[in-house]
């Protein structure tokens, strides 16, 4: 008789599970609490699996052998509970989609750059002629992929909540960028289990593999010494000269990560800010140690092109620079983008706040923020962290207003800045939604 194989949420990568696994010989059941894509519907059925959408028949998904749950449902999910409860086992599709690939692994997590630092890593890869795909947190799914295409390598952008069900994969390097607070409410609000969630990157490397970690972020201390035994370590950090560890010195970047000594020009690397320059020494890092020579380094750092929506140039218009950052959810993020610019900023922020602390950013947003326009339905929290800092506060939710305004306050030389601190569904369907409305609305100033 085939295992039973329950998938929770019948978005890409649950689809991509669904497909793999009927591939394999289970009997494959789909279930979503919301409504499921006519595209991924439409897949469902032509691959004639069982699927049902707008609410869990919860006696029916108990009796499965193996569940794979999307990383968006929370483990407080009353469903989960009763899984948990009856001894199911719940697995993520990235697990589930590794036990059928003999590719060889690169992970990568952090709370911040992990999406530009895959990107970066896979485009290294592939520039260097590599076989390589990419997946996790962007594009294909993983399962989908090992089901339909055939790389050698793998670059896996992986979140907290997708190494939570990951207990066996098996990577050749893992790679842990930083570690800030963000979805603690997710982690019953304990900084220290969001850590934790983080660090399992580190359990997942074969022995004797590699690790890549930036040695200048002080939260996990000494619990890296420890995470990190018996494989082989590559630090990376800002200052310093040490002659082992991969640095920045004099406006370069200097990779050590094995015998050989590679320097790139922080000029010559496509994407800006000190944040990028750290997301380009994780992913050199991790392409030097997969084999990639250092021309094609060289190469790949200057031709890469950063996914939308992060620091993404939309257009300059009377010589004001118009920048799309709506992948800026946290104020982290927000940190690095306004780190990145030495002129003054209109800045657009505003959303769904998810516990921001703004004074973190205080010093910041007054040395460089002339204008803030709150765009979101509630707006009472930035306007009162920012009203006697900044010297215009505007609110509004309507974006095409918040977008004509920018233009009106903003100077030949100013930086129109969309990074926005908060989620995005208040007035739009995602973050992407974000973006792609807020350049359209520029486009057509």
């Amino acid at each position: 008789m085939n295992r039973k194989l329950v998938i929770l949420g019948a978005g890409e990568s649950g689809v991509g599970a669904a497909l793999l696994g009927k591939a394999k010989g289970y009997d494959v059941f789909v279930s979503d609490y919301g409504s499921i894509a006519n595209e991924h519907r439409a897949e469902l059925k032509d691959a004639g699996i069982e699927f049902e959408e707008g609410r869990h028949s919860e006696e029916r998904v108990l009796k499965s052998d193996l569940v794979i749950k999307s990383p968006g449902i929370s483990e407080s999910a009353p469903l989960i509970k009763a899984l948990r409860a009856n001894g199911n086992l719940i697995i993520s599709e990235i697990e589930f989609a590794g036990k059928f690939t003999d590719a060889k692994l690169i992970g990568i997590t952090g709370t911040n750059g992990k999406t530009t630092t895959t990107l970066l890593t896979y485009h290294l890869l592939k520039e260097a002629g590599f076989n390589v795909g990419v997946a996790g947190n962007v594009g294909k799914s993983f399962a989908r992929q090992v089901l339909t295409e055939s790389h050698d390598w793998y670059v896996l952008e992986l979140s907290s909540f997708q190494l939570d069900d990951t207990y066996e994969l098996k990577l050749e390097i893992g790679v842990l960028l930083n570690i800030t607070p963000d979805h603690l409410d997710r982690y019953d609000n304990d900084f220290q289990k969001y850590i934790a969630s983080k660090m399992r990157i580190f359990h997942l490397i074969h022995l004797g593999r590699h690790a890549v970690y930036w040695q200048n972020d002080s939260l996990y201390g000494d619990d890296i010494v420890k995470a990190t035994r018996g494989l082989n370590v590559h630090p990376f950090s800002l200052g310093g000269d040490a002659a082992e560890i991969t640095h920045i010195q004099n406006d370069r970047l200097f990779y050590v990560p094995l015998d050989i000594e590679v320097s790139a020009p922080r000029a010559d690397i496509s994407i800006k800010g000190l944040h990028n320059a750290l997301n380009a020494m994780a992913a050199g890092n991790a392409a030097l140690i997969a084999g990639v020579d250092e021309a094609s380094l060289l190469k790949g750092l200057k031709t890469f092109r950063n996914a939308d929506h992060r620091l993404e140039p939309v257009r300059n218009l009377e010589e004001v620079e118009y920048i799309n950052d709506s992948k800026a959810t946290n104020l982290d993020s927000v940190k690095y983008a306004l780190d990145a610019f030495d002129t003054p900023i209109v800045w657009i922020a505003g959303g769904i706040d998810k516990g921001n602390d703004y004074s973190l950013v205080e010093a910041l947003v007054q040395e460089k923020v002339k204008a803030l326009i709150c765009l979101g339905k509630d707006n009472s929290k930035l306007i009162t962290s920012f009203e006697n800092i900044v010297p215009v506060v505007k609110a509004t939710d309507d974006l095409i207003k918040a977008v004509r305004w920018a233009k009106e306050l903003a100077l030949p030389g100013d930086i129109v800045l969309l990074s926005p601190a908060c989620s995005s569904f208040d007035l739009f369907k995602n973050y992407e939604d974000r973006g792609e409305k807020f350049k359209k609305a520029v486009l057509a100033l």
